[in-house]
This record gives C-alpha cells, structure tokens and sequence, in this order.
C-alpha cells in the first residue's frame, strides 16, 4: 500500500500536462518566451542588406565626397589641433547621418522581428539581478548542460552553411574576380562593393531558412520547460478558484442564511399555500403598498414542512390548493410578485382568509 502511495504521488509530481492559460500568462510576464535569436540576427542581415542593395550607390558617392574633402581639408588648410578637430567633427556628422538609415533599418527589422515572434511585450523582469545565477555550480551544469550541446551543434551548423554559401557566390564569381585586375579602380570597387552586398544577402537568406527551424526548437523547449504535473494544475485550480472542500462549505453557509432570512418572513405572510404535503408557497399582500401579492417563502418537501410549521406556529392560515401550489412554486421566486394569470385564483384565498380572521 505505501509503495502504491509513493508511486501515485510520483506520477502526480511528473510534468506531463501541457501548461494552463494562467501559467503562461505568468511565465510571459517575467519575459519568458519561445523566442530565437536567430531569427532577429537573420532579419536584421536582411534588412541591412536590401538597404544597401537599393542605396549602395548613393553611399559610395558620399563617402568618396568625404574622402575627397577631408583630404582638400588637409592639403589646403593649416593643420592645428582646432582644425583637426573641427574636420573630425565635421566628418562623423556625416558619417553618422550617413549610417542613420541603415541603423534605423537595422532596429526596425529587430522589433519586427521580436513581434513576429512574441508579439507585444514589455517586461524588466529579466533586467533584475538574481544572485542565484552568480552560483558556480549552476552555472558549470548549464555549461555542461544538453542544452549547451545543442548550442554548439547549432552555431558549428550556421558556419558550416553560411561559409558554404559565401564560398559559392565567390565561386561563382571567380572569373569576374579575376577580370577586375584589367578594371579601373572605380569599376573594381562597384564590383566588390556589389559582390559584397550579393555575399550578405545570400548568407542571410540561409540564416534566416536556419532559424526558422531554430524558432521551431525553441518553441518545444519552452513548451516542455513550462511542463505542469497534475498536481500543479490542482494547486493553481485551488488558487485561481478556491478550495472545493472551502467554496462547497461557503456555499452551504450561504445557503443556510437565505434559508434563514426566508423562514423569517414566514410568520409576516398573510397565507401558505400548500400541496398539501410537497410544496408550500407563503404569499404577502399589504393594500396601497403593493401592486399584487409576493412570494416571501417557498419549498418543498421538508422545507414545504418546515413552513407549515411556522404558519402553525404563529397562526398563518393554510390554504390547500394543489395546482396553484405547484404552478406559484416553479414560476416564481422569492420576492417576485404573483403573475396575472393567478390574481384571480390568489384574490379568493386571500378573501377567504381575511373573512376567516374578522371571524377570530
């Protein structure tokens, strides 16, 4: 018996169940997410690249027009420190709003990317320090880890196939390499600069076919490492929604209350209506304050018993009707007036009862 109690608790324990919504919500909070770096490094290339693609030109012409300045600058021009600085100056404000495109570019792909993968989410729960990741220990099992195995099996991958695709466009292209020995330096340096740009492209159409398959990986790590057993689905239940044992006893704590409140306003009713032995309906009816009789207490069965006893208790005259006992109890609840179609059938009993007790 306690073997079979070891081995229950054991398989409750195991992480076999696919993780809540609420678990998720918990994890993504705290900036944990199927993500791949790969696909924001290929995208990123990408981007980079067809930008150079489409403006490449307009780049040679501006940096060949600083180069040309800072030269007139130094051959036509005193050098001191103040001018030296000045040209300095001069040409990283050039560079930089040269380079503002690409690097714009550049952080566009990365937050496309990151949505693409994510969608929108912003956490600072991965920026706060954790003293548990400075443990040695830990940190020699994760470099140890199959994860970290797996790390380097992938990053071997990507050399492999992105020297294997930069190797084959310059392959490719041997013979124009070798034509631009007999070319001018201005041809030779479109050329390189093309060929260059051709080189990216490639590898990052690669890198990018690579990390899609990446982005499939880390979405089964992450669905296996958020993993819940049986028993933290219980517990979470028990959290989010309660104890059961906790809400059934509530619930009864309540039900005793209305039942309370009910049984009180018995000996206020003006009649019972009984079946006679299965329901009881108490009705209430004050002249000038209400439109039609209401139902302040029904019942069935014991609680129909319950009533009765009142009514008895404190001289409510009991009124046997089967059908009007019936129908009151299943279309009406406590506290709704009488429906139309009963006033007649009501008002006769209640005259009977109100001759009854001018006769007392």
């Amino acid at each position: 018996m306690n073997r079979l109690r070891l081995d229950l608790q054991f398989f409750a324990g195991e992480k076999t169940e696919k993780a809540t919504p609420r678990k998720r919500q918990e994890v993504r909070e705290k900036g944990q997410v199927a993500k791949s770096a790969d696909v924001n490094t290929a995208v990123v290339l990408l981007v980079v690249f067809i930008v150079l693609l489409f403006s490449g030109h307009l780049y040679k012409d501006v940096f060949l027009r600083l180069l040309r300045q800072s030269l007139e600058q130094y051959m036509f021009t005193d050098i001191t420190i103040d001018s030296v600085h000045a040209v300095f100056i001069r040409i990283l404000k050039d560079i930089a709003g040269t380079i503002a495109p690409i690097f714009c570019a550049a952080i566009a792909g990365a937050f496309f990317a990151n949505f693409l993968q994510v969608g929108f989410l912003f956490t600072t729960e991965p920026l706060q320090i954790k003293l548990s990741k400075l443990d040695p220990i830990q940190g020699f099992k994760r470099i140890v880890s199959l994860r970290s195995i797996v790390e380097l099996l992938k990053s071997i991958l990507k050399i492999t196939v992105i020297g294997v695709v930069t190797f084959s466009v310059l392959w490719f292209e041997l013979d124009h390499i070798l034509s631009l020995t007999t070319q001018s330096l201005d041809t030779t340096l479109s050329s390189l600069a093309s060929l260059a740009v051709k080189m990216g492209l490639y590898a990052s159409a690669a890198l990018l076919f690579l990390a899609f398959f990446d982005y499939l990986y880390q979405r089964f790590d992450f669905e296996k490492n958020i993993r819940m057993s049986k028993q933290d689905i219980k517990d979470e239940y028990k959290k989010t929604e309660g104890d059961p044992l906790i809400k059934s006893k509530i619930k009864q704590k309540q039900r005793e209350m209305a039942m309370k409140r009910m049984m009180q306003e018995v000996p206020k009713a003006d009649v019972v209506i009984t079946n006679p032995t299965h329901y009881a309906i108490a009705l209430k009816y004050e002249d000038g304050k209400m439109d039609a009789p209401v139902v302040v207490a029904k019942g069935v069965d014991y609680i129909a018993l319950k009533i009765k006893q009142l009514a008895k208790e404190h001289d409510v005259v009991t009124v046997e009707n089967r059908p009007l006992a019936q129908a009151l109890y299943h279309q009406t609840e406590i506290g709704d007036m009488i429906p139309e179609q009963f006033f007649k059938a009501v008002a006769e009993i209640l005259a009977y009862v109100y001759r009854l007790k001018r006769k007392v």
